[in-house]
């Protein structure tokens, strides 16, 4: 197999992990934190699954990193940990799964923006905007009147409003800054420091006295157990190889996909009704995918794959 059939392989083989393993974990997060607080089930996650990479990537002979290195995974570690995985966790406690499916869905949208205003930054096409328009509308009408029930207070939508900023500026700044050449290694440092800022974020918010390992329930621990495994080590090692071979706003085309991925399982799980509507918004979505993963090769500097 040539070269650029091998990439090819490679970025076929990372999407449809984030796409499908991501997808499965609202399922799996609703289930944990019905038993553990958000953000110490979030730590505990990341920690594991960040011990685990960096274990197998020294055995295997990655380089130790370097103290530039670490600095650079505390920064993103906490934007993407604690800010934008600490605040979807979070706020699943409290705000309806249909605006936090939307808001997740808003990170494409911040990644084209802040890489737009960025000095030196890559100006998206219009294609590009009009494929962030289209599966925002998608997402839209998924989760309109007559799909999402319930209200949300002012103090969640905040919180996932920046948790959404959070990530996106995490996914940027994590192809600019110092990060070592193995991405196993760049992967298991965010992880780690990731979960140490979610451990502190827990405690300072008073979750360490909610948290009682008695009542964890046997569910709880296996979804637990698949977040770590196969929505940390997995699929979000496939994602930091995106962010380094293909364009934001294409690594980001996870964030319409996944609200498919999980009503689809969650009608074949836990018994929700799939509607017109739903396959309507199904293939509005899908089809800004096609609008921006067709968008063409990015200027110079920015690298690319497809």
């Amino acid at each position: 197999m040539n070269a650029p059939s091998t990439r090819r392989s490679r970025l076929i083989l990372a999407f449809t992990a984030v796409y499908l393993i991501w997808g499965s974990t609202y399922l799996a997060m609703r289930i944990a934190v019905e038993t553990i607080p958000p953000l110490l089930m979030a730590s505990i996650r990341m920690l594991s699954a960040g011990g685990i990479l960096l274990g197998l990537a020294l055995v295997t002979g990655a380089a130790r990193p370097e103290r530039a290195e670490w600095r650079s995974a505390i920064v993103i570690g906490a934007l993407l940990f604690l800010g934008g995985n600490g605040a979807v966790v979070w706020s699943a406690q409290h705000a309806p799964s249909g605006l936090v499916a939307v808001v997740v869905a808003s990170v494409p949208l911040w990644l084209v923006v802040l890489e737009a205003i960025r000095p030196e930054g890559n100006r998206p096409r219009p294609i590009t905007w009009l494929g962030v328009a289209v599966g925002l509308a998608g997402i839209a009408l998924l989760v309109g009147p007559g799909r999402m029930q319930g209200g949300i207070d002012p103090v969640s939508a905040t919180v996932l409003v920046l948790g959404s900023l959070c990530w996106a500026t995490g996914s940027l700044l994590s192809r600019r800054l110092p990060s070592p050449k193995s991405p196993l290694v760049a992967t298991a440092l965010q992880m780690l420091c990731g979960g140490l800022w979610l451990l502190a974020g827990g405690l300072a918010l008073g979750e360490g006295a909610r948290f009682h390992p008695a009542a964890i329930t046997t569910a709880a621990w296996l979804s637990l157990a698949y977040l770590s495994v196969f929505g940390s080590i997995v699929a979000f090692t496939a994602y930091v190889w995106l962010l380094r071979n293909t364009t934001p706003a294409k690594a980001a085309t996870y964030a319409y996909v996944n609200p498919i991925i999980a009503l689809i399982i969650g009608w074949a799980f836990a018994g929700e009704r799939l509607t017109v509507r739903v396959g309507v918004a199904a293939v509005v979505i899908i089809g800004a995918v096609a609008l921006i993963t067709s968008a063409g090769s990015p200027p110079k500097g920015d690298p690319e794959i497809v």
